[in-house]
């Protein structure tokens, strides 16, 4: 089936979105849709790049996972690219660098950005490399007593309670369900920390016990990107295993979100939170961006009204060769290279098509 472009170019909508954007992203909502979404489909499709074409063919053509050009572009994931060049550099007992250093070494090269690249770029769970990796981080890095992750950490006594912090267990959560460990109970005990703790807050009325007592991660209102990293994790969970609490954290984080029309400083605001977000890329880390709340919502089944000023920004950063640039910042710091900053990124086209693709026409 022909899928389209959502388009709001020349409508009521885009005319009010655009006098409503901030400079300096406020723009003439006059961009159409490509001449030929051919030519970027078959971008997207080059078998030089296996995690992108196995997306592409999946969640933009409709394919399922039993076709034969999906499961190839699935096996290739482990053999081309920046999967085997991540696990090349992986050490025999599942880590990269010195193993305490799994947060902190030379950000963005120890195991936790490494392991988040893997789930990312969708590495095979059953590869035992990959199951190391997990390993290592629950021993490392998960606290005993809580399941949430901290920063700080040992194979001896896991992670430091006084260091969790919740985008951190929200990226760790996401990752290891994307590489197969959702029915470990030690990652169910962090989604238990997710629905216990996350705070959805605009002004924080966090008590002073732990988790809230550093000051971290709520200080006057909760961590967007916390709260943003624990979304991502809860929707990573098939829908029919949600939990009741983990249905109502959804929807608590979801509003969240839509109530500051995803990027604005709170409800009614017309400020831009952080400008950072209308800056584009992946892979993102600890960050996050417009086009990952729009994907995550989307995902999570989404249409709001309120999601419009996102999607006009999305829309506005779209080429005339309907490609979207790779802006984020984290360039030269993984331990092998992805997409360089000012060129089109497959990845960034990639998700934008498949936010625009959920939303209404």
């Amino acid at each position: 089936m022909e899928r389209g472009y959502f388009n709001l170019a020349g409508s009521p909508l885009a005319n009010c979105l655009s006098s409503r954007l901030p400079n300096p992203y406020r723009h003439e909502m006059t961009h159409r849709a490509p001449k030929s979404k051919d030519d970027v489909i078959d971008w997207l499709l080059e078998e030089s790049d296996p995690p992108v074409r196995y997306l592409t063919l999946r969640d933009l053509l409709g394919r399922k996972e039993s076709d034969g050009e999906v499961a190839g572009a699935r096996a290739k994931i482990m053999e081309v690219g920046p999967v085997p060049r991540i696990l090349s550099r992986q050490l025999p007992e599942g880590h990269w660098g010195r193993p305490e250093d799994f947060y902190r070494n030379s950000k963005y090269k120890g195991t936790v950005w490494n392991l988040i690249l893997l789930a990312e770029l969708f590495a095979h769970p059953e590869d035992e490399r990959v199951k190391a990796a997990c390993e290592s981080l629950l021993n490392l890095s998960q606290e005993q007593s809580s399941g949430g992750f901290s920063v700080r950490g040992s194979a001896e006594h896991g992670g430091t309670r006084s260091q969790v912090i919740c985008c951190l267990t929200g990226n760790m959560v996401f990752s290891l369900i994307r590489l197969g460990y959702g029915g470990d109970l030690r990652v169910r005990r962090a989604l238990d920390w997710l629905t216990t703790y996350q705070r959805y807050e605009i002004v924080s009325q966090a008590p002073k016990e732990w988790p809230y007592e550093y000051d971290r991660c709520w200080r006057d209102h909760t961590c967007r990107s916390g709260a943003v990293k624990s979304l991502k994790a809860l929707a990573e969970v098939p829908e029919a295993q949600r939990t009741k609490a983990m249905r109502a954290k959804v929807e608590e984080g979801a509003e969240f979100l839509l109530s500051q029309h995803i990027f604005r400083k709170g409800p009614g605001s017309t400020q831009v939170a952080r400008p950072d977000w209308l800056r584009l890329g992946f892979p993102l880390m600890w960050n996050t961006d417009i086009l990952e709340i729009l994907d995550i919502l989307t995902k999570l089944g989404y249409q709001d009204e309120r999601m419009h000023d996102a999607i006009a920004v999305l829309l506005s950063k779209r080429g005339a060769d309907g490609r979207w640039l790779q802006e984020n910042r984290f360039q030269g710091r993984f331990i092998t290279p992805l997409e360089r900053n000012g060129r089109p990124s497959k990845w960034v086209t990639l998700r934008a098509l498949r936010v625009l693709e959920a939303m209404p026409r």
